[in-house]
Protein backbone atom coordinates (compact mmCIF):
# COMPACT_ATOMS: atom_id res chain seq x y z
CA UNK A 1 0.00 0.00 0.00
CA UNK A 2 1.58 3.35 -0.87
CA UNK A 3 1.98 5.86 1.91
CA UNK A 4 0.37 9.35 2.11
CA UNK A 5 2.85 11.33 0.83
CA UNK A 6 3.63 8.95 -1.97
CA UNK A 7 0.01 9.47 -2.91
CA UNK A 8 -0.03 12.97 -2.65
CA UNK A 9 3.27 13.00 -4.45
CA UNK A 10 1.06 11.02 -6.98
CA UNK A 11 -1.28 13.74 -7.27
CA UNK A 12 1.18 16.78 -7.12
CA UNK A 13 2.97 14.85 -10.06
CA UNK A 14 -0.47 14.87 -12.49
CA UNK A 15 -1.57 18.05 -11.65
CA UNK A 16 2.45 19.38 -12.58
CA UNK A 17 1.98 17.82 -15.60
CA UNK A 18 -0.98 19.26 -17.05
CA UNK A 19 -0.38 22.95 -15.48
CA UNK A 20 2.86 22.70 -17.57
CA UNK A 21 1.55 20.94 -20.68
CA UNK A 22 -1.41 22.93 -21.35
CA UNK A 23 -0.72 26.71 -19.46
CA UNK A 24 1.43 27.34 -22.15
CA UNK A 25 -1.73 27.51 -24.67
CA UNK A 26 -3.98 29.53 -21.99
CA UNK A 27 -4.23 33.01 -22.60
CA UNK A 28 -5.24 36.34 -21.29
CA UNK A 29 -8.23 38.06 -23.23
CA UNK A 30 -8.71 41.78 -22.66
CA UNK A 31 -11.71 43.17 -24.30
CA UNK A 32 -12.64 47.24 -25.13
CA UNK A 33 -16.92 47.97 -24.84
CA UNK A 34 -17.85 51.19 -26.26
CA UNK A 35 -20.79 51.97 -23.66
CA UNK A 36 -23.30 55.49 -23.75
CA UNK A 37 -23.27 57.16 -20.47
CA UNK A 38 -25.44 60.39 -19.30
CA UNK A 39 -23.46 63.06 -17.48
CA UNK A 40 -24.94 65.27 -14.93
CA UNK A 41 -25.51 67.71 -17.21
CA UNK A 42 -27.67 65.53 -19.13
CA UNK A 43 -25.37 64.52 -22.15
CA UNK A 44 -24.84 61.43 -23.63
CA UNK A 45 -21.35 60.37 -23.80
CA UNK A 46 -19.63 57.47 -25.22
CA UNK A 47 -17.16 55.99 -22.79
CA UNK A 48 -14.57 52.64 -22.87
CA UNK A 49 -15.17 49.80 -20.24
CA UNK A 50 -13.22 47.02 -20.00
CA UNK A 51 -12.89 43.51 -19.47
CA UNK A 52 -10.81 40.33 -18.87
CA UNK A 53 -11.04 36.75 -19.05
CA UNK A 54 -9.26 33.48 -20.47
CA UNK A 55 -8.94 31.48 -23.10
CA UNK A 56 -7.18 28.72 -24.91
CA UNK A 57 -5.63 28.36 -28.31
CA UNK A 58 -7.38 25.12 -30.05
CA UNK A 59 -5.16 25.84 -33.36
CA UNK A 60 -1.50 26.91 -33.98
CA UNK A 61 -2.46 29.60 -36.50
CA UNK A 62 -4.09 31.50 -33.96
CA UNK A 63 -7.97 30.13 -33.36
CA UNK A 64 -8.54 31.04 -29.27
CA UNK A 65 -11.54 29.44 -27.62
CA UNK A 66 -12.72 31.19 -24.53
CA UNK A 67 -16.64 32.45 -23.67
CA UNK A 68 -18.79 34.44 -25.10
CA UNK A 69 -19.68 36.66 -22.53
CA UNK A 70 -16.10 37.76 -22.19
CA UNK A 71 -15.72 39.13 -25.64
CA UNK A 72 -19.77 39.96 -25.97
CA UNK A 73 -19.66 43.44 -27.84
CA UNK A 74 -15.75 44.38 -27.41
CA UNK A 75 -14.81 47.07 -29.99
CA UNK A 76 -11.29 46.05 -29.52
CA UNK A 77 -9.90 42.33 -28.21
CA UNK A 78 -6.38 42.10 -27.57
CA UNK A 79 -4.91 38.44 -26.43
CA UNK A 80 -1.45 37.90 -23.92
CA UNK A 81 -0.01 34.69 -24.24
CA UNK A 82 1.32 33.21 -20.64
CA UNK A 83 4.98 34.39 -22.14
CA UNK A 84 3.94 37.94 -22.04
CA UNK A 85 3.35 38.59 -25.76
CA UNK A 86 0.46 41.38 -26.27
CA UNK A 87 -1.19 40.15 -29.55
CA UNK A 88 -4.57 41.89 -31.46
CA UNK A 89 -7.22 39.83 -31.80
CA UNK A 90 -10.47 39.74 -34.03
CA UNK A 91 -13.95 37.95 -33.52
CA UNK A 92 -14.61 35.10 -35.40
CA UNK A 93 -17.76 33.97 -34.20
CA UNK A 94 -19.71 33.78 -30.99
CA UNK A 95 -22.62 31.89 -29.42
CA UNK A 96 -23.95 33.35 -27.25
CA UNK A 97 -26.87 30.14 -26.65
CA UNK A 98 -23.75 28.37 -25.34
CA UNK A 99 -21.61 31.54 -23.88
CA UNK A 100 -18.62 29.73 -26.45
CA UNK A 101 -17.00 32.23 -28.54
CA UNK A 102 -13.90 31.91 -31.27
CA UNK A 103 -11.32 34.51 -31.66
CA UNK A 104 -8.12 34.91 -33.47
CA UNK A 105 -4.91 36.10 -33.78
CA UNK A 106 -2.90 36.62 -36.69
CA UNK A 107 0.55 34.86 -34.96
CA UNK A 108 1.78 31.64 -36.14
CA UNK A 109 3.67 28.62 -34.31
CA UNK A 110 1.42 29.21 -30.84
CA UNK A 111 1.25 26.03 -28.55
CA UNK A 112 -2.21 24.70 -29.12
CA UNK A 113 -4.12 22.23 -26.28
CA UNK A 114 -6.43 19.37 -27.35
CA UNK A 115 -9.55 18.94 -26.94
CA UNK A 116 -10.84 16.05 -25.63
CA UNK A 117 -13.96 13.38 -25.30
CA UNK A 118 -16.48 14.82 -22.32
CA UNK A 119 -18.45 11.95 -23.04
CA UNK A 120 -16.38 9.69 -21.47
CA UNK A 121 -15.51 11.31 -18.32
CA UNK A 122 -16.96 9.75 -14.85
CA UNK A 123 -18.03 11.52 -11.56
CA UNK A 124 -14.81 11.88 -9.33
CA UNK A 125 -12.05 11.95 -12.25
CA UNK A 126 -9.63 13.97 -11.45
CA UNK A 127 -9.50 17.91 -13.19
CA UNK A 128 -7.43 20.86 -13.36
CA UNK A 129 -8.59 24.06 -14.29
CA UNK A 130 -6.53 26.60 -15.34
CA UNK A 131 -6.57 30.11 -16.08
CA UNK A 132 -4.83 33.34 -17.21
CA UNK A 133 -6.72 36.55 -15.65
CA UNK A 134 -3.82 38.60 -15.44
CA UNK A 135 -1.94 38.50 -18.42
CA UNK A 136 1.37 37.34 -16.95
CA UNK A 137 0.94 34.58 -15.10
CA UNK A 138 -1.71 31.15 -15.20
CA UNK A 139 -3.21 29.89 -12.27
CA UNK A 140 -3.93 26.56 -11.75
CA UNK A 141 -6.66 24.94 -9.55
CA UNK A 142 -7.43 21.19 -9.07
CA UNK A 143 -10.34 19.11 -7.91
CA UNK A 144 -12.96 16.37 -8.79
CA UNK A 145 -15.80 15.95 -11.46
CA UNK A 146 -18.81 16.23 -8.64
CA UNK A 147 -21.83 15.90 -10.93
CA UNK A 148 -22.51 15.49 -14.55
CA UNK A 149 -24.98 16.20 -16.82
CA UNK A 150 -26.27 19.46 -15.05
CA UNK A 151 -28.14 21.85 -16.91
CA UNK A 152 -28.33 25.94 -16.79
CA UNK A 153 -29.65 28.87 -18.63
CA UNK A 154 -27.16 31.44 -20.38
CA UNK A 155 -28.14 35.00 -20.45
CA UNK A 156 -30.21 34.23 -23.61
CA UNK A 157 -32.37 32.04 -21.77
CA UNK A 158 -31.05 29.02 -23.54
CA UNK A 159 -30.73 25.68 -21.68
CA UNK A 160 -27.42 24.12 -22.00
CA UNK A 161 -27.24 20.92 -21.19
CA UNK A 162 -24.55 17.92 -20.19
CA UNK A 163 -22.70 20.62 -18.33
CA UNK A 164 -19.58 19.58 -15.99
CA UNK A 165 -20.26 20.58 -12.19
CA UNK A 166 -16.74 20.69 -10.22
CA UNK A 167 -15.54 21.76 -6.93
CA UNK A 168 -11.92 22.70 -8.94
CA UNK A 169 -12.01 26.67 -7.87
CA UNK A 170 -12.00 29.11 -10.58
CA UNK A 171 -10.34 32.62 -9.78
CA UNK A 172 -11.90 35.94 -10.90
CA UNK A 173 -10.85 36.27 -14.60
CA UNK A 174 -11.23 32.37 -15.35
CA UNK A 175 -14.14 32.29 -17.29
CA UNK A 176 -13.09 30.93 -20.74
CA UNK A 177 -10.02 28.86 -19.90
CA UNK A 178 -9.78 25.17 -19.72
CA UNK A 179 -10.87 22.64 -17.80
CA UNK A 180 -8.73 19.49 -18.13
CA UNK A 181 -8.27 15.87 -17.77
CA UNK A 182 -5.25 14.00 -15.78
CA UNK A 183 -3.99 13.32 -19.37
CA UNK A 184 -3.92 17.94 -20.58
CA UNK A 185 -6.99 17.21 -23.01
CA UNK A 186 -9.34 19.84 -22.63
CA UNK A 187 -12.40 18.16 -21.51
CA UNK A 188 -14.54 21.70 -20.80
CA UNK A 189 -14.65 25.48 -20.97
CA UNK A 190 -14.85 27.07 -17.62
CA UNK A 191 -17.95 29.60 -17.35
CA UNK A 192 -20.15 29.95 -14.16
CA UNK A 193 -19.75 30.14 -10.75
CA UNK A 194 -22.01 29.90 -8.14
CA UNK A 195 -20.80 31.67 -5.07
CA UNK A 196 -23.65 30.82 -2.90
CA UNK A 197 -23.51 27.08 -3.29
CA UNK A 198 -20.40 26.26 -1.98
CA UNK A 199 -18.65 27.92 -4.79
CA UNK A 200 -19.72 25.15 -7.31
CA UNK A 201 -18.04 25.88 -10.52
CA UNK A 202 -19.04 24.73 -13.88
CA UNK A 203 -18.18 24.22 -17.70
CA UNK A 204 -19.00 23.58 -21.17
CA UNK A 205 -18.51 20.08 -22.13
CA UNK A 206 -15.55 19.29 -24.68
CA UNK A 207 -18.00 17.90 -27.18
CA UNK A 208 -20.64 20.79 -27.17
CA UNK A 209 -17.60 22.97 -27.93
CA UNK A 210 -16.34 20.79 -30.65
CA UNK A 211 -19.83 21.05 -32.32
CA UNK A 212 -19.86 24.75 -31.93
CA UNK A 213 -16.51 25.68 -32.89
CA UNK A 214 -16.89 24.31 -36.02
CA UNK A 215 -19.79 26.39 -37.15
CA UNK A 216 -18.07 29.77 -35.69
CA UNK A 217 -14.66 29.00 -37.61
CA UNK A 218 -16.32 28.19 -40.74
CA UNK A 219 -20.04 30.46 -40.82
CA UNK A 220 -19.08 32.84 -37.60
CA UNK A 221 -22.38 31.70 -36.36
CA UNK A 222 -24.04 28.46 -35.11
CA UNK A 223 -27.12 27.49 -37.31
CA UNK A 224 -30.33 26.73 -35.60
CA UNK A 225 -33.75 26.67 -36.63
CA UNK A 226 -35.89 29.04 -36.02
CA UNK A 227 -40.10 28.76 -35.92
CA UNK A 228 -41.54 32.35 -35.02
CA UNK A 229 -43.24 31.64 -32.07
CA UNK A 230 -43.61 32.27 -28.38
CA UNK A 231 -44.44 29.55 -26.18
CA UNK A 232 -44.76 28.43 -22.77
CA UNK A 233 -44.53 24.88 -21.54
CA UNK A 234 -48.64 24.00 -20.53
CA UNK A 235 -50.00 20.84 -18.76
CA UNK A 236 -52.46 18.90 -20.51
CA UNK A 237 -56.00 18.85 -19.25
CA UNK A 238 -56.86 15.46 -17.77
CA UNK A 239 -59.50 15.26 -20.72
CA UNK A 240 -56.81 15.36 -23.56
CA UNK A 241 -53.99 12.74 -22.88
CA UNK A 242 -56.00 9.99 -25.39
CA UNK A 243 -54.54 12.58 -28.24
CA UNK A 244 -51.02 12.32 -26.99
CA UNK A 245 -48.35 9.28 -25.66
CA UNK A 246 -49.31 7.65 -22.36
CA UNK A 247 -46.66 9.03 -20.63
CA UNK A 248 -46.85 12.63 -22.04
CA UNK A 249 -48.52 15.15 -19.33
CA UNK A 250 -47.09 18.61 -20.55
CA UNK A 251 -46.69 19.79 -24.08
CA UNK A 252 -46.12 23.81 -25.47
CA UNK A 253 -48.82 26.11 -25.32
CA UNK A 254 -48.44 28.69 -29.00
CA UNK A 255 -48.96 31.77 -27.43
CA UNK A 256 -47.72 34.06 -30.37
CA UNK A 257 -47.16 33.61 -33.88
CA UNK A 258 -44.47 35.52 -36.00
CA UNK A 259 -46.27 37.20 -39.07
CA UNK A 260 -44.96 35.32 -42.56
CA UNK A 261 -42.99 33.19 -40.03
CA UNK A 262 -41.89 29.36 -40.47
CA UNK A 263 -45.34 28.39 -37.88
CA UNK A 264 -47.68 31.17 -39.32
CA UNK A 265 -46.19 29.54 -42.58
CA UNK A 266 -47.36 26.09 -41.67
CA UNK A 267 -50.72 27.06 -40.43
CA UNK A 268 -49.76 27.11 -36.88
CA UNK A 269 -52.11 29.85 -34.68
CA UNK A 270 -51.87 31.18 -31.46
CA UNK A 271 -53.70 28.67 -28.65
CA UNK A 272 -52.86 25.54 -30.51
CA UNK A 273 -50.76 23.09 -28.42
CA UNK A 274 -47.84 21.79 -29.77
CA UNK A 275 -47.82 17.67 -29.05
CA UNK A 276 -45.16 16.74 -31.17
CA UNK A 277 -42.57 17.48 -34.01
CA UNK A 278 -41.24 14.80 -36.45
CA UNK A 279 -43.43 12.20 -34.30
CA UNK A 280 -41.05 13.18 -31.28
CA UNK A 281 -42.91 14.41 -28.04
CA UNK A 282 -42.66 18.06 -26.93
CA UNK A 283 -43.22 18.02 -23.63
CA UNK A 284 -41.93 21.41 -22.89
CA UNK A 285 -39.95 24.67 -24.75
CA UNK A 286 -36.57 23.05 -24.14
CA UNK A 287 -37.75 20.12 -26.08
CA UNK A 288 -38.57 22.39 -29.03
CA UNK A 289 -35.03 24.13 -28.35
CA UNK A 290 -33.27 20.75 -28.55
CA UNK A 291 -34.84 19.81 -31.78
CA UNK A 292 -34.07 22.99 -33.55
CA UNK A 293 -30.61 23.10 -32.17
CA UNK A 294 -30.21 19.90 -33.95
CA UNK A 295 -32.64 20.05 -36.83
CA UNK A 296 -32.24 23.89 -38.45
CA UNK A 297 -33.49 22.92 -42.09
CA UNK A 298 -35.95 20.66 -43.73
CA UNK A 299 -39.45 19.88 -43.36
CA UNK A 300 -41.18 18.28 -40.25
CA UNK A 301 -45.05 17.24 -39.18
CA UNK A 302 -45.80 18.66 -36.20
CA UNK A 303 -49.13 17.70 -34.59
CA UNK A 304 -50.81 20.37 -32.53
CA UNK A 305 -54.35 19.95 -30.39
CA UNK A 306 -56.71 23.00 -31.90
CA UNK A 307 -59.50 23.95 -29.47
CA UNK A 308 -59.01 19.95 -28.17
CA UNK A 309 -58.95 17.92 -31.30
CA UNK A 310 -55.78 16.84 -33.30
CA UNK A 311 -54.60 18.34 -36.16
CA UNK A 312 -51.53 17.93 -37.95
CA UNK A 313 -49.05 20.18 -39.69
CA UNK A 314 -46.13 20.71 -41.82
CA UNK A 315 -43.33 23.26 -40.52
CA UNK A 316 -40.02 24.15 -42.15
CA UNK A 317 -37.65 25.83 -39.79
CA UNK A 318 -36.11 28.81 -40.86
CA UNK A 319 -32.41 30.48 -39.30
CA UNK A 320 -33.59 33.18 -36.96
CA UNK A 321 -33.65 37.11 -38.55
CA UNK A 322 -31.07 39.25 -37.58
Amino acid sequence: MPTELEALDAYSRVVTSVAERVSPAVVNVSSTNEVKVRTRSGERQTRERSGAGSGVVITPDGYVLTNSHVVAGASRLGVTTSDGRDLAAEPVGEDPHTDLAVIRVAHDGLIAAPLGDSGALRVGQLVVAIGNPLGFQCTVTAGVISALGRAFRTRTGHLIENVIQTDAALNPGNSGGPLCDASGHVIGINTAVIAYAQSLCFAIPSDTATRVVGQLISKGRVVRGWLGIAGQTWKLPAALPHHTSDEQRTAVLVAEVVPDGPAARAGLRPRDVIVSIDNRPVASVDDLHRFLDDHPTGAFPVQVLREGLPADLTVQPAEPPP
